[in-house]
């Protein structure tokens, strides 16, 4: 008696264990396309054995937790992959519009190999401009006083100006745009801390006799901690509680703390005229996420790309001007007051009746040949020039130097992407989902239960054949 109702008890729990597996792995193939979630496995295992008059007895199969499939180390390495994507496609679409803004293209020579591709720059924009302005300063030298050379001067030279102002202004936007950008990040960062601390404290408290059960909560945590890693890198160490610590490096490389526990140890705030991000009172030193990605494309290549649009329009106004006016005492052609790209413009006093072709007036030309010869003339920092070389060699290098900068950009992009692909296949290998697998292992567990079920039936029917049919008298 006592070893069939053990055998009908131990039936009963394997059954039970048995549907525990097969409850984990249906939510196994309901999450199959779910990037956040990771397989989870029932450890099967039994309660051990008990002493009866019988003898020793199985106390029954039971699963005794629900675990989660994860990887430490490739979980971190597709945080690093992450912040790395994020970073240089932050750039990438910066300097994207910034190309645009300059309304000129840069390409590579075909008939260059990948390594040795030399820089071309489009004639459009700017570029086009400038020559535009030197081309009607020597057709005006040609006629001085035809007042169709004359108009056609103005009209160049106000072309010019309003190219460099309005590709300033453009440039200047996409700076504004990117400061907002980088605010919104650290205010939608320190949310994410404070959700990722929330979860610690679930985890904590769901796991306290029962580490590494709260799947759904780690899952989102995990994601929570990717989107975080998105923004800025991170390093994350789990404590014996179930619960990580979330760190970033400060401007030596030392960590600081974001999340211990349960609490945001030191939220985020972003000092836009320092562009610097800090974590309470320490100045963070980030190297890629797409936080330092915008502060970076704002202060590095865009910036860069306006300090030379500024010296090539300081150059011009001083250049023209001294041409132009050389005693100092006359109308100057450029505003003196103008010497940046954002501020460059004629003369107010500037008109077709009052263009001086030369000091002698009527068919003298000599200034306006001054002027025109200025597109050839080499200039010099080391002289005090604020240029070095043409207006046009200088321009084209500043521009096909900037196309540079983005081409690295996009290679960087390319291979970053390649890497996040490789390390986040990586891990699917170990927590993604198999069909193949999942459904082999329902048919297992399926199979177990009917043997189970089989096994309950059977020694049911043996009970009832002991109570009601054994040592009934017949007559």
């Amino acid at each position: 008696m006592p070893g069939l109702y053990a055998a009908l008890s131990s039936s009963v729990s394997a059954m039970a264990a048995q549907s525990v597996a097969i409850s984990t792995t249906g939510n196994n193939l309901a999450n199959v396309n779910n990037p956040s979630y990771a397989r989870e496995t029932v450890d099967l295992g039994d309660l051990g054995e008990v002493q009866t008059p019988s003898g020793p007895e199985s106390m029954g199969l039971v699963a005794k937790s629900v675990q989660e499939v994860r990887d430490s180390l490739l979980d971190s390495q597709v945080r690093n992959a992450d912040s790395q994507v994020s970073y240089y496609s932050t750039l990438q679409s910066a300097y994207q519009q910034a190309q645009a803004a300059l309304g000129q293209t840069v390409g590579t020579d075909a008939t260059s190999s990948t390594t040795d591709a030399s820089p071309s720059v489009s004639d459009s924009g700017i570029g086009a401009s400038l020559d535009g302005l030197f081309n009607a300063f020597q057709s005006y030298a040609a006629d001085p006083t035809n007042s169709g050379t004359q108009q056609a001067l103005l009209q160049s030279a106000s072309t010019l100006t309003d190219e460099l102002q309005s590709t300033d202004a453009s440039l200047a936007q996409i700076q504004t745009g990117l400061t907002t950008q980088a605010q919104g990040d650290v205010t939608s960062t320190n949310s994410l801390l404070s959700q990722i601390a929330g979860l610690n404290t679930q985890i904590n408290q769901i796991e306290a006799n029962a580490p590494g059960t709260a799947t759904d909560l780690r899952d989102q945590r995990e994601s929570d901690l990717e989107t975080l890693a998105n923004t800025m890198p991170i390093s994350v160490t789990e404590n014996a509680q179930g619960e990580d610590t979330v760190t970033a490096p400060d401007a030596n490389g030392h960590p600081v703390t974001l999340i211990s526990q349960g609490s945001v140890t030191n939220a985020l705030s972003f000092n836009a005229t320092t562009n610097h991000v800090s974590a309470g009172s320490t100045v963070l030193g980030l190297t890629s996420g797409s936080l330092q990605g915008s502060i970076d494309a704002g202060t590095q290549g865009i910036q860069t790309l306006r300090d030379n649009l500024n010296a090539l329009s300081d150059e011009l106004v001083t250049s023209v001007n001294a041409a132009y006016n050389p005693s100092g005492t006359g109308n100057d052609f450029f505003s003196a007051s103008g010497t940046t790209a954002a501020t460059i413009s004629l003369d107010p006093s500037l008109t077709a009746s009052n263009l001086q072709a030369g000091p002698a007036g009527g068919s003298d030309n000599t200034t306006a040949l001054a002027v025109a010869n200025l597109a050839t003339q080499n200039f010099s920092t080391a002289s005090g020039d604020a240029i070095d070389g043409t207006f046009d060699t200088y321009y084209d290098g500043a521009v096909s130097g900037f196309g540079q900068t983005l081409s690295g950009v996009n290679s960087q992009v390319t291979d970053q992407t390649s890497i996040q692909t490789i390390v986040t296949n990586q891990r699917e290998a170990v927590s993604g989902v198999n069909l193949d697998e999942e459904m082999s292992n329902l048919l297992m567990y399926q199979r177990s239960y009917e043997a189970s079920a089989q096994v309950f039936q059977t020694v049911d029917s043996l009970l009832d054949n002991v109570v009601n049919t054994m040592g009934v008298v017949t007559t």
